[in-house]
């Protein structure tokens, strides 16, 4: 098979996958419909988390967490999604319930699972603490585009296991970047087929082009359209800031994928640096604990 049909025949196989992921619960499409309204009431939010009894319990335990200590406890649902608000709950409930389901998927011998999730939901949260403090592009996608950043990693492992186990092997030799591997062996890489995955779920444009261009974001097309972050380039940034944390995908990364430890200075963020990053340790301490 030419090499050109051979990378659209790995694409259409990986794209295929995505019915192999556990689908989002009733539940959760529901909630996640009624978060998307200005006018979503507390009452109406907290009937729907009550019919999912994890789902509850985790809120429940996330609003006891250390992040909101208080002097009692809090017991009731509804009392909670008042307390956390309307962005913290959607990004929280997002976060724990995709996790939740993807936790069982079978994936190939050198695949954490894991780190995939502690990687993927630390990018979401601290994009989102930034896109709430900073001039960014389509703020409100922050946290989406952050938690799905590298969906395409993980649909290559899922749908394209004999490939990925190539690729592992070559990313192990520690000589060229993940992306390098993946187009070495399937003629694409990543970023695409997390675009196209989003694209699939309907997700809106600009988290998609974020995603497609979070590794080489000068070559974002909103890059030059005014003086505001590109989303792309946050989300490549605080990728770089969090593997330089240690939480990245894969354990031991390449002389290609090295870090940049001072990413987020290359960010126009106002405000005190020290107290954003303790913010979303604290945010991301109670979260992980949840999945």
């Amino acid at each position: 098979m030419p090499a050109l049909e051979k990378a659209a025949d790995y694409q259409d196989q990986v794209l295929k996958s995505l019915g192999r992921l556990p689908p989002f619960s009733p539940v959760l499409n529901r909630l996640l419909a009624t978060l998307s309204h200005e006018d979503a009431s507390f009452a109406k939010i907290a009937d729907l988390i009550e019919k999912d009894t994890v789902l509850a319990g985790n809120v429940l335990r996330l609003v006891n967490s250390a992040l909101y200590a208080r002097r009692g406890t809090v017991n009731s649902v509804r009392h909670a999604v008042s307390l956390l608000g309307l962005d913290k709950l959607r990004n929280a409930t997002l976060g724990m319930s995709v996790f939740r389901m993807w936790n069982n998927v079978r994936t190939p011998p050198g695949w954490s699972m894991a780190r995939f999730n502690l990687h993927s939901v630390a990018v979401a949260i601290l994009s989102d603490q930034i896109a709430q403090r900073a001039r960014v592009q389509y703020p409100e996608g922050a946290f989406i585009a952050g938690l799905f950043h590298d969906i395409g990693r993980l649909l290559i492992a899922v749908g394209l296991k004999d490939e990925y186990v190539q690729i592992d092997k070559l990313y192990a030799e520690g000589e060229r970047s993940m992306r390098e591997c993946e187009t070495l062996v399937l003629g694409w890489s990543h970023p695409e087929l997390s675009a196209q995955a989003l694209g699939v779920w309907n997700l809106p444009e600009p988290i998609r082009v974020a995603v497609r261009y979070h590794h080489d974001p000068e070559n974002d097309p909103a890059s030059a359209e005014d003086s505001e972050i590109p989303l792309s380039r946050l989300i490549h940034l605080v990728d770089q800031y969090i593997n330089s944390t240690g939480a990245s995908i894969h354990a031991t990364l390449s002389k290609q994928d090295q870090p940049i430890a001072d990413a987020l200075d290359q960010l126009a963020i106002p405000g005190d640096r020290a107290s954003l990053l303790d913010e979303f340790q604290s945010e991301f301490d109670a979260i992980k604990a949840m999945f």
